[in-house]
């Protein structure tokens, strides 16, 4: 969004969200009256006592969905009346409770004056899309004293929420934030309000390279370490106009490149250096297993590998359709082989729909990945590991490897949670920033975008998606989402 706005259904994604919200209400509410008209059907025509369990099932479910549906539709309606009366602001937030619990946000007023506590109505999986990062910010449209929208940045995702109520409650709420420094994080520029940095010169080249080593930012944090290139890697020679030639033939694209690099744009290093270091919080648990080098063994020894091709979902499917089968050979009894067979037919799809995404999916994504990681082009860049408030995925943004303080990005890489699903951060790299060295570029996706691997601290780590090259509005909007720009600092 470049410029201020009246209301916020003006923001292309907020209407589309908003469109979308109320089309599953719509949908969940005609499901809800779908199977109740199938329970009645299956009671008054059927006789069989079979007939009744399920009507009575059906009637249940549809109860739920209509339930659904209906608060779901009432909700839209709100969130239409407050999105069209108003427009987006900009608040540093906190979410109260724990990773599983929690259910309570408070912003601070634009202000600074005082704390606004509110209480989340959605579901769980729905709260994960606006739970606000360790330096979060989100925004809002409504009033605190009735209720608004909440949305990540971008107005992307809608959330209902409303004031919390009681005053002692209120009390203890805004307590908890304030102890987590809400009242004094730095301000945050408002949508529409953003100066543009100044337009960075090119790349220091290697007789202009800044040891960031020996270079310290604010609050006496010392830079990544690993700046200098090693003997064994070099950055491949022959410079072309758009690509760099690898070997046997490899066309490595132009964010390799150093001379040829178009000048990028966006927040600095250090600006980026200092999210990623409040950013940074505790892996959670042990250490991971150690695993066997990809580069060594085929992909189905490698346990992180199995798991992106989705290989778990297979085992899973096979251990319940064992199951079923077991209990069948048992010989059950009369009255319940219906409920048996249909949970074998539910088993059976999800095997072979596992199967399947394997098949078409899984396998190709991985050898794709095993090519990347065993090819001899690979580059060195400096990252800062930031984290996606939409979901919490990790995220290295990636520098120029000879830069300074005041070097801007040149592409981001987003990168597969290694960890269980309870501590998705256990395994990444200790530091918050570093270097890293990117094999691939030999596999381009549909858009050309190519797929790289990130090799940091003698371990791979996954990509979620291709490399992204700074280009377009879409990737200021995810630099802005990761690192909300600033305009002051508290006192």
């Amino acid at each position: 969004m470049t410029s201020a706005t009246t209301s916020a259904l003006e923001v292309e994604e907020t209407a589309e969200a908003l469109s979308g919200y109320r089309r599953k209400a719509f949908a969940l509410a005609g499901a809800g009256v779908a199977a109740l008209v199938l329970a009645f059907g299956a009671g008054e025509l059927l006789g069989e006592p079979w007939a009744s369990q399920a009507a009575a099932l059906l009637s249940v479910i549809g109860i739920l969905s209509l339930g659904a549906g209906t608060g779901s539709w009432v909700i839209a309606r709100r969130m239409r009346r407050a999105l069209g009366a108003g427009a987006w602001s900009v608040h540093p937030a906190v979410a109260i409770g724990d990773g599983r619990t929690a259910t309570t946000v408070v912003l601070r007023s634009p202000d600074r004056s005082e704390a606004w506590p509110l209480t989340v109505i959605a579901t769980r999986q729905r709260y994960e899309l606006v739970r606000p990062g360790p330096d979060g910010v989100l925004w809002w449209c409504g009033d605190p004293r009735v209720g608004g929208v909440l949305a990540p940045p971008g107005g992307g995702e809608l959330i209902w929420a409303k004031p919390v109520r009681g005053g002692h409650v209120r009390r203890r709420v805004v307590a908890r934030a304030e102890a987590e420094g809400l009242m004094h994080r730095a301000t945050p520029r408002q949508p529409g309000s953003r100066v543009p940095g100044p337009v960075p010169g090119p790349v220091p080249g290697p007789d202009q390279a800044t040891d960031v080593d020996s270079v310290r930012g604010r609050e006496g944090v010392q830079g990544p370490e690993g700046v200098q290139e090693p003997e064994g890697v070099q950055e491949p020679e022959g410079v072309q106009e758009r690509a760099v030639q690898g070997p046997e033939g490899v066309q490595e694209p132009e964010a390799v490149q150093d001379a040829a690099r178009p000048e990028p744009a966006g927040p600095t290093y250090a600006e980026l250096f200092e999210h990623a270091r409040r950013q940074a919080g505790p892996r959670g648990g042990r250490a991971p297993r150690p695993e066997r080098d990809p580069r060594e063994v085929p992909w189905w020894r490698v346990r992180s590998l199995r798991r992106v091709a989705g290989a778990h979902r297979v085992l899973i499917a096979l251990g319940f359709c064992a199951a079923v089968g077991a209990v069948t050979l048992t010989g059950p009894p009369k009255e319940d082989a219906l409920k048996l067979y249909a949970a074998g037919a539910l088993v059976l799809g999800a095997l072979v729909y596992s199967c399947h995404q394997l098949l078409t999916t899984g396998r190709p994504a991985v050898r794709a990945l095993v090519r990347a990681v065993t090819g001899s082009v690979h580059v060195r860049r400096r990252y800062t590991l930031l984290y996606d408030p939409r979901g919490g995925a990790p995220v290295l943004v990636l520098f120029p490897m000879y830069g300074g303080w005041d070097a801007r990005p040149e592409a981001v890489l987003r990168l597969i949670p290694p960890g269980p699903p309870k501590q998705p951060r256990r395994g990444l790299p200790a530091e918050p920033a570093g270097s890293v060295e990117l094999h691939g570029w030999r596999d381009v996706t549909a858009d050309e975008r190519p797929i790289v691997v990130a090799w940091i601290d003698g371990r791979p780590h996954w990509p979620a998606g291709p490399y992204q090259e700074a280009d377009g509005p879409e990737f200021a909007a995810l630099l802005d989402r990761l690192a909300p720009p600033l305009e002051a600092q508290a006192s």
